[in-house]
C-alpha cells in the first residue's frame, strides 16, 4: 500500500510486529519494581476510584466494575501509546474496537435474555407509546440494540484514525523550511487535541458500555 492509509497497514515489514505494541505498556509500567506507589499508581488509582462512584451509580451488578476498569485502562494505554513516534496504533483499526465490543455486547445479551426476558421486551417498548406506533418502535429498538457494538467499534476507531490523518496529511505537504517551522504550532495543537480525544474516548467506551448493561 502507497496511499495515505498505508500508516495504519497492520503488516508492513516482513517481520510484522506491529500488534506487540498493544502489549508494549506492559514492560514500561513494572509496578513490581516499586517499593513504594510511584505517581503513575497514584494517578491509576485515583482515575480508577472516581469510575468505580461513577459506575456504582449506573451498574446494578456488582463485579463487573472490574472487567470495565481494565477495559478502560487498557484502551486508554493504548491510544495513548499509539501517539508516540513510529509506533502502530492499534486502536485506529475496526478489528481492536470490535473484539472488544463484540464480547461485552454479546454477553450482556445472552446474560438478559436467559435470565431477564421480561426486561429485555420491555425496553423493547417506550412507556407511553401510542398504539399505532408500537410495531414501530419494537424495530427501531431492536435495530439500535443490534448496532451498539458496531457503533461503539466505529466510533473509537473513527476518532482515532481522523486525527492521524490529518497529522500525515500536514507532514507530507511540508516542502519549505518556513512552511515547517509554521507548521510546527498547529503540530502542538493537534498533540494536545490528540491526548484529548484518546482519554475522551476511552472514557466515552467506558461509560457506553456501563450504560448498555445497566438496561438489562
Amino acid at each position: 500500500m502507497t496511499n495515505l492509509f498505508s500508516m495504519f497497514d497492520p503488516s508492513t515489514g516482513i517481520f510484522s510486529l506491529n500488534w506487540i505494541s498493544t502489549l508494549i505498556f506492559l514492560m514500561i509500567i513494572p509496578l513490581n519494581f516499586w517499593l513504594f506507589p510511584n505517581k503513575i499508581n497514584f494517578m491509576f488509582m485515583k482515575i480508577t476510584n472516581t469510575l468505580v462512584k461513577e459506575m456504582n451509580m449506573l451498574m446494578p451488578y456488582k463485579g463487573t466494575s472490574l472487567v470495565m476498569i481494565s477495559l478502560f485502562m487498557f484502551i486508554l494505554i493504548n491510544n495513548v501509546m499509539g501517539l508516540l513516534p513510529y509506533l502502530f496504533t492499534s486502536s485506529s483499526h475496526l478489528v481492536y474496537s470490535l473484539a472488544m465490543s463484540l464480547p461485552i455486547w454479546i454477553s450482556l445479551m445472552m446474560y438478559g435474555w436467559i435470565n431477564k426476558y421480561n426486561t429485555m421486551f420491555s425496553h423493547t417498548l417506550p412507556m407511553g407509546t401510542p398504539p399505532i406506533l408500537m410495531p414501530f418502535m419494537v424495530m427501531i429498538e431492536t435495530i439500535s440494540n443490534l448496532i451498539r457494538p458496531g457503533s461503539l467499534s466505529v466510533r473509537l476507531t473513527a476518532n482515532m484514525i481522523a486525527g492521524h490523518l490529518l497529522m500525515s496529511l500536514l507532514g507530507n505537504n511540508s516542502s519549505s523550511m518556513v512552511l515547517i517551522i509554521s507548521l510546527m504550532l498547529i503540530y502542538l495543537v493537534l498533540m494536545v487535541f490528540e491526548l484529548a480525544v484518546a482519554i475522551i474516548q476511552s472514557y466515552v467506551f467506558l461509560t457506553l458500555s456501563t450504560l448498555y448493561s445497566s438496561e438489562i
